[in-house]
């Protein structure tokens, strides 16, 4: 059972604090010499507590380091994390608005938490895919359907098969708004994706059919074919242009 800190109380006098007010004190240097960054994933070891001394959660405890990206957690954490190198050990006091605010639900703790982290691993995202140069509209030479679909093919495929509506597919992909702008890739995350082609975008349903497996395609989907001029929240307005590799057709 990890000790609960002295200064577990209020943020003590030596502590190093940033402009979003996360204050945090090295208790063991590092050997490593790169920091994470947000998209990273990192292997560690925490235990958290509650300032009136209360442990909350403890990886220490179970015996058992976890990963996750940095980026999927607690904004605390995802700053602090990557303050550190490999081989740190650093005691945080994480504000209740970098944590989970002064009055949480569904069991978690409120106020200010304190933390001691120890950074086990880094292991770095893939780098973000280059903005295609013909982002902004379909080139004169992209192949367009009926329904106002551009598309180019950038790898042939080795396939012979195409998939249907009902195809589960596997791809890895990236998506960008006609700006530029990187709003989704399977890619960054590391992991491809796979799912029903009758339950995505028409824009996907439609082109993916038109691929065959170990294919790259580019495709620029019309706004009526993906989210609309005026999408749901968090949902990418207008036309969307999507770098995609079908991996395999599952089923």
């Amino acid at each position: 059972m990890p000790e609960t800190p002295a200064d577990v109380s209020a943020v003590p006098a030596d502590a190093a604090k940033t402009p979003s007010g996360l204050a945090s004190k090295v208790l063991q240097k590092g050997t490593g010499e790169i920091h994470p960054a947000a998209a990273d994933t990192v292997t560690v070891h925490y235990s958290g507590w509650t300032t009136d001394g209360k442990l909350f959660d403890s990886s220490v405890k179970r015996g058992e380091p976890t990963s996750f990206p940095l980026n999927g957690v607690i904004r605390g954490w995802t700053e602090g994390v990557q303050l550190m190198v490999e081989g740190e050990k650093r005691r945080f006091w994480i504000p209740a608005a970098l944590a989970y605010g002064e009055k949480p639900g569904g069991g978690r703790p409120g106020g200010m938490l304190v933390f001691d982290i120890e950074l086990l691993k880094i292991k770095q995202a893939p780098k973000p895919p280059e903005v295609p140069a013909d982002v902004k509209e379909a080139p004169k030479d992209a192949k367009v359907t009926d329904s106002g679909l551009a598309s180019k093919v950038l790898k042939a495929g080795t396939g012979e098969k195409h998939p249907a509506a009902a195809s589960e597919v596997e791809v890895h992909y990236s998506g960008w708004t006609t700006d530029g702008q990187l709003f989704d890739s399977s890619v960054v995350r590391g992991e491809s994706i796979a799912f029903p082609l009758n339950q995505v975008i028409p824009g996907w349903t439609e082109g993916v059919q038109l691929m065959v497996e170990g294919e790259q395609r580019r495709f620029w989907i019309p706004a009526k074919l993906a989210y609309g001029e005026a999408p749901p929240a968090g949902a990418p307005a207008g036309m969307l242009v999507f770098d995609v590799e079908l991996i395999k057709i599952v089923r």
